[in-house]
């Protein structure tokens, strides 16, 4: 079946229709990564949006549902050169088509993804309709791609009652370390055959419980569930809060540390958040914020955000961290960035900086035992770079923050 891709300056793209039968207005965004699709297509802050894969062939190893940072597919759209419909992996659970049916996302595969990006990079992100009706028209449709917005995200993505991920209790339940697994046949075997507990454990990086005996609440602005994982694989107790949970209510349970997830959207939406991050940072607890975290904590101490003009979405970014000189390989997703110039230097100081265009990675606040980056040290480029950063937090909890 054909489908179409019209964008918000009506621009068409031909191609075929993959994933649900539906129509859809979307903001478009592209994804540099080259594999870690499940992932992406699973992030919650991707809500809103339609996302275009760069690289020309995805879906080669399938979907592992064990992969998927939530519950759920979040991004509106699917956008791809190919679509390898018959996958090979022996993790594989489905293919993405597959994936795709079972959440009712739409797609389109077979247009020329290079000239799409192209077009965002020199226009700036913008708009577009997905459809399988070769009788649309784009005055027919030029109102309502203008008028889209992706509005109040924050809301949707977020948990809507706490919960706890619970520390682990030994190093051998987060699996072998990176390098050191061992293939047993009789176990895979028997896991393809149904039984779960002979599933093989993903590789872990962490080498030690630092965590342990420590309870981080994590406010949930769309937090990838990697994030609670990471710290629970160091042994800390995780209380995950939905994200229009009031400080006072955090503060009462009286966490050793505070972590601000990820999330989707224009961060300047979440006026009320604001309020509630402001007090979180006067309580003086220990705070560690990711991605719209890090926004939102440099909104509520009187720094500024805008929008990029494309943004920065892939697992290939090169970050510099001011202090040490050192440049590590990030995973990003984001459209808005703190805006370096408008800084009060007595609140806060630039602590890492994208080595490609300069802007803001992250920020060390002054007297505070606070530190937030833009990148996703959860993530897995590198593939273990930034996870350093969760070892920082506890150090920082250890060392200025334990009541």
């Amino acid at each position: 079946m054909k489908a179409f891709l019209i964008l918000e300056d009506g621009t068409v793209f031909e191609g075929k229709h993959i994933g649900a039968d539906k129509d859809v207005v979307s903001e478009i965004v592209f994804n540099t990564s080259m594999a870690g699709y499940t992932e992406v297509f699973t992030d919650p802050s991707y809500a809103g949006q339609a996302v275009c894969m760069t690289y020309p062939l995805i879906g080669n190893y399938g979907v592992c549902v064990e992969d998927m940072e939530s519950e759920r597919i979040w991004v509106d759209a699917v956008i791809v050169r190919e679509l390898s419909h018959i996958p090979s992996n022996f993790r594989c659970d489905m293919s993405i088509q597959e994936f795709l049916e079972k959440y009712e996302i739409p797609g389109i595969e077979g247009i020329d993804t290079r000239a799409l990006v192209r077009i965002l990079r020199e226009k700036g992100t913008m708009n577009g309709y997905i459809t399988t009706n070769e009788n649309i028209k784009y005055e027919d449709i030029k109102a309502k791609l203008e008028a889209y917005t992706t509005g109040d995200v924050v809301s949707k993505v977020s948990c809507k009652e706490k919960y706890l991920v619970k520390g682990v209790a030994d190093l051998s339940e987060n699996g072998p370390l990176s390098g050191s697994a061992v293939f047993n046949k009789e176990d895979y075997e028997a896991s393809r055959k149904g039984d779960s507990s002979k599933k093989e454990k993903k590789p872990a990086i962490v080498k030690e419980l630092n965590g342990k005996g420590f309870k981080v609440a994590l406010l949930d602005f769309g937090a990838k569930k990697n994030i609670a994982d990471s710290l629970a694989a160091r042994g800390c107790d995780v209380t995950v809060y939905p994200s229009n949970t009031s400080a006072e209510e955090i503060l009462k349970d009286n966490p050793d540390g505070i972590m601000l997830s990820n999330g989707p959207g224009d961060p300047k939406e979440c006026k009320d958040i604001i309020v509630e991050i402001k007090k979180l940072y006067d309580s003086n607890k220990p705070i560690f914020a990711i991605c719209l975290g890090h926004q939102l904590m440099a909104l509520a101490t009187g720094a500024d955000t805008f929008k990029m003009k494309y943004g920065h979405r892939g697992g290939n970014h090169p970050v510099k961290d001011l202090a040490t000189g050192r440049v590590y390989i990030s995973s990003q997703n984001h459209g808005y960035v703190v805006d370096m110039d408008k800084l009060d230097k007595n609140v806060a100081e630039p602590a890492f900086i994208n080595v490609n265009d300069g802007t803001n990675e992250g920020l060390a606040y002054v007297g505070k035992n606070i530190f937030t980056v833009q990148f996703h040290p959860e993530a897995c480029p590198g593939p273990q770079d930034s996870s350093y950063l969760f070892d920082r937090f506890i150090e920082m909890i250890k060392e200025g923050g334990k009541n």
